[in-house]
């Protein structure tokens, strides 16, 4: 079986101990690879080697960063079927999904921060005729990005790529769930030419290499995404060492239907915003408001259309929901749908892991699962479940639906469905979330502020601001 290596100082190394972990594909519950168990030792390699890298990178011009990124971009896009391919396998996404979505986002990633890093500018501030201020924004070193096991490559290169095109080195950390197309992508570095050490990518597990990552002395910035308890302990560990800190976590996220909406993409797309990724993404609508008037029409059309989608092989062109990413995960999924009948609920579709047979008899699958009756404020409401698991629940009023939407300890998206261009300025503007789509949903432009409120985050990613954080800012007074 393939082993995953370790991308260090410009070369794939096994890790300092030689100790690997099984990677298994969820679709078939079986290792068929194996993942670096690094350690400590790893990590200080790749900020030794990041660190050694950083003078000659950060003295680039934009230009000849942007050069670099720009090659690097193009060949994610040469082999986009093959990216896919594994995303597939390691993740347990639908295959369309990554070829179609995934890999090119991936790849607009790097092709975006390195041509944004060219039109960086500075301020200028005039006093009178006596003096003007400028701003220097300059990198910060060696930072680390850690990023999760949903969307692997789609938020590996989210991170990196703008600390790259910054002029930063960077020690990345893909999740050791799904490890293999950050592995694939250490090789497409080699082949861009991409300098030794201005890119280390460790592969492990958290507890054993995450402390190194975040407290190390030579570290000056981490950008986390995962889940909220991890980002609590990553900011407990790093923010009195004074690290600049990005942290992107859980979301709990509603979906408000008025009953003025266009109803039939409200219902397509509000499917879409369910199960896509199997609901593996923090920005999915798992809670789902609908305005009392038309709840029970919007349900029945809700639930024909959930029905219509085909659990199975990722790789099969027709399966819409493929497998769960882990045995941990799938256990977990499936204790919330049983705590959801505790709490008094009543499933109105799915509810039930999926044996599809074959060579995936064993494989991690749940059916979509839409529920019903629950209390707005239950647990199944209230925590992050991360899987084909929605909830619906009737609304009389905006003052009603605002108060259920805002009750989670979570503020990173909403989605809003009416007619009413006043009402959508309303209820945007009074939703506690740091994204909030109209009509719509995961539409991204790459330019605009990324991130939540609550205990879904600190900072914002994309755009100038991802380019900011992972600079310093100067300001430079002269006296004319």
């Amino acid at each position: 079986m393939q082993k995953i290596l370790n991308y260090i100082n410009g070369n794939l190394i096994e890790p300092h101990k030689g100790e690997f972990m099984d990677n298994i594909n969820p679709a078939t519950g079986k290792v068929y690879s194996f993942c670096p168990d690094s350690t400590s030792e790893d990590v200080e390699l790749a900020i030794q080697a990041a660190k050694a890298a950083f003078p000659s990178w950060s003295a680039k011009s934009a230009n000849d960063r942007s050069e670099i990124l720009l090659r690097l971009a193009n060949l994610i896009e040469k082999n986009n079927d093959k990216l896919a391919e594994a995303e597939s396998i390691d993740q347990g996404k639908p295959f369309w999904l990554a070829q179609k979505g995934e890999i090119p986002r991936a790849k607009a990633n790097i092709h975006f921060f390195a041509t944004a890093i060219e039109h960086f500018a500075s301020e200028a501030h005039p006093m009178g005729d006596h003096a003007i201020n400028y701003t220097l924004k300059t990198p910060l070193g060696v930072v680390s990005c850690i990023s999760p096991w949903n969307l692997p490559l789609y938020l590996f290169t989210w991170k990196i790529a703008p600390a790259l095109a910054a002029g930063n080195c960077v020690v990345a950390k893909p999740s050791e769930i799904t490890p293999m197309t950050a592995f694939l992508f250490s090789e497409l570095c080699i082949e861009a030419g991409l300098p030794a050490g201005v890119l280390n990518i460790v592969h492990g597990l958290g507890p054993k290499v995450g402390p190194t990552m975040t407290t190390h002395p030579d570290i000056k910035a981490v950008s986390f995404t995962g889940g909220t308890k991890t980002g609590a302990e990553i900011a407990r560990n790093a923010a009195p060492l004074f690290k600049k800190l990005s942290l992107e976590l859980g979301g709990k996220n509603p979906n408000i239907i008025f009953a003025d909406c266009d109803f039939k993409k409200a219902v397509a797309e509000s499917v879409r915003s369910s199960f896509t990724n199997q609901g593996e993404i923090c920005l999915c609508g798992s809670r789902i408001f609908i305005e009392r008037g038309i709840y029970e029409t919007f349900k029945t059309e809700f639930i024909n259309q959930t029905k219509l989608l085909k659990v199975g092989n990722p790789l099969a062109p027709d399966t819409k929901v493929g497998a769960i990413a882990s045995k941990v995960h799938f256990e977990k999924v499936l204790s919330y749908i049983d705590l959801a009948k505790e709490e008094g609920g009543t499933i109105l579709s799915g509810g039930n892991s999926v044996n599809v047979g074959g060579e995936f008899s064993e494989g991690y699958f749940i059916e979509p699962t839409v529920i019903e009756g629950l209390s707005f404020d239950c647990r199944t409401n209230q925590e992050e479940i991360f899987g084909p698991v929605v909830t619906l629940t009737p609304f009389d009023s905006e003052e009603e639906v605002l108060m259920m939407a805002n009750s989670t300890e979570y503020g990173l998206a909403a989605t809003i469905w009416t007619e009413n261009l006043t009402k959508a300025h309303r209820v945007s503007a009074q939703i506690k979330s740091g994204i909030v789509w109209i009509n719509c949903w995961l539409l991204r432009d790459l330019r605009t502020p990324f991130g939540g409120v609550k205990q879904s985050g600190v900072g914002r990613e994309g755009g100038w601001e991802a380019l900011r954080f992972f600079t310093e800012q100067k300001n430079v007074c002269i006296k004319l």
